[in-house]
Parts: structure tokens; C-alpha cells; sequence
């Protein structure tokens, strides 16, 4: 079965949309889509880095990715820029030493659109297997913090008052976010993953009256994303990483037509 480049495309993809939605709507939740970003740009270095020593790509995108956040982290602490600064000097400095170290690997040949927009087309078993383990840690991860990290997202003073340890927790899962796109970006790409982790948490939160429901929209989004997504560059010969961005969109834009039905409703 997995000798068929567009089986393992689907099955890959489907493992990465059942770990995007829980950590998307906490993405959504706590107002983090721009360090989704700045996470997304500094894997680039990553990239380079894996090139450079004959690294796991993966592995060592999470690596420079983690230490970006761990970084953020502690410049929250040490200045008092606003975080939007903070977020926008790491992600573009990240990009660019990413960028500078490709010009020196001259002795390298990089598909760049392939990092940038990703190639699930391209999918080995290796991949498909780093897709399921790394997911299952981090589903398993963020079940363990599930009650700190949603009580200090509702009232932080609160959470900390009862022993959450908030502090950890948000800790953990900048990690966590960190390891989502290691095992992803192969998939979407580093421009794109990010659209992934908010596009079907979005249309989640539209459509649910309950985090619980919100999770659980926001994984058959993913879902749908990645069969509607490939299924039409398929047909259409169209980019797949691209295209399951698109479809998300899609339904996106369909679950703003439940929100007008609700609004006439109660009026």
C-alpha cells in the first residue's frame, strides 16, 4: 500500500491534521499565531543546519525551533519590549542567517520551493513514522498539561493562585509547537505551516460552543483539509502544500455561513 507515493502524501498528511487541531486552538486561544510564525521561519535555519552536519531534517528543526522559543522566553523576561517585537526580530533574524548560511552551501543543491511550501508528494516511510511517534508524544504531552495550560489561558492570576504552574506549562508547549512543525514542514512547508495550525481551528471556533468541540471540529477540519487538499491537486495538478491550505480556507468560509444562519436565527 505504501509503495504509492499518493497513499503515503494522505496517510502522512491525516497524522499531522489529528496533532494540528488540539495545538491550534490553543494557538487560537492564546493569541499565538504570530509565533507560530516566528517558529515556521526559524526552521529554515534548521534546515540549513541539518544539511550542513548530515543531521535528521526533523530533528534538527526542532532543536534550532525550540531554542527560539526557550530565547523568547527569557527576552520576555529581560526586556521590556512588547512581545509583538520580540516575535517579529526572531523570526526575521532566524530567516535571514537561515538564508545567509544556504549562500555559503554552495556545494549543496536546495529545493528552496520545497522548504517553503513543502512537498508531501515527496513522503517517505521515514517520514510517515516521524509523523506518527513524534505526533503521539506530543498529543500525549499536551494531555498531561491539558488542565494548567487551558486554566492559565481562561485567568492566569487564578491558575497560578492554585498551584497550575502556568509558567511551565506555556513552556512545554512552545516546545510542543516547536516539535509540530519539526515533524510537518515537509508536508506544508515553513510559509504554510502555520496556516495549517490556525486556518481549521478557526472554522472550529466558528461553528462550536465548547472547547471540547472546538478541538474536536478542529481536528475533522485538518482532516478534510488534507483529503479535500490533495485529492484536488490530484485532479488539478495543482501544488499539494498550497492546496491544503486553500481547501482549508474553503472550509473556513463555509463556516462563516453557519455563523450568519445563527445570527438571523436569533434575531
Amino acid at each position: 500500500m505504501f509503495d504509492d507515493f499518493f497513499i503515503r502524501a494522505l496517510v502522512a498528511g491525516l497524522g499531522v491534521a489529528f496533532v494540528t487541531g488540539p495545538l491550534g486552538c490553543f494557538v487560537i486561544w492564546r493569541r499565538l499565531s504570530y509565533f507560530g510564525d516566528t517558529l515556521a521561519h526559524s526552521a529554515l535555519l534548521g534546515v540549513t543546519l541539518a544539511y550542513s552536519f548530515e543531521l535528521n531534517i526533523a530533528f534538527s528543526v526542532f532543536i534550532i525551533s525550540s531554542l527560539i522559543a526557550l530565547i523568547l522566553i527569557q527576552l520576555q523576561k529581560r526586556t521590556n519590549l512588547p512581545g509583538d517585537a520580540l516575535l517579529g526580530l526572531l523570526a526575521h533574524s532566524s530567516l535571514a542567517v537561515g538564508l545567509v548560511v544556504i549562500g555559503f552551501l554552495t556545494f549543496i543543491r536546495f529545493d528552496i520551493m520545497g522548504l517553503l511550501f513543502g512537498d508531501i508528494l515527496a513522503v517517505n516511510i521515514n517520514d510517515i513514522l516521524t509523523i506518527y511517534i513524534g505526533g503521539a508524544l506530543i498529543l500525549l504531552v499536551l494531555k498531561l498539561i491539558w488542565k494548567p495550560l487551558f486554566a492559565s489561558t481562561v485567568n492566569y492570576e487564578l491558575a497560578e493562585a492554585e498551584g497550575l504552574n502556568p509558567d511551565r506549562a506555556k513552556a512545554i508547549f512552545t516546545i510542543l509547537m516547536a516539535g509540530i512543525i519539526a515533524i510537518s514542514i515537509k508536508m506544508v512547508g515553513l510559509l504554510l505551516i502555520t496556516g495549517m495550525l490556525i486556518i481549521p481551528a478557526a472554522m472550529a471556533r466558528n461553528i462550536s460552543d465548547s472547547p471540547q468541540k472546538m478541538v474536536v471540529y478542529s481536528i475533522i477540519g485538518g482532516l478534510l483539509s488534507v483529503i479535500l487538499g490533495l485529492f484536488s491537486s490530484l485532479e488539478f495538478n495543482t501544488s499539494s502544500g498550497p492546496s491544503i491550505i486553500a481547501a482549508a480556507l474553503f472550509l473556513f468560509i463555509l463556516s462563516l455561513l453557519n455563523i450568519k444562519q445563527s445570527i438571523k436565527l436569533k434575531n
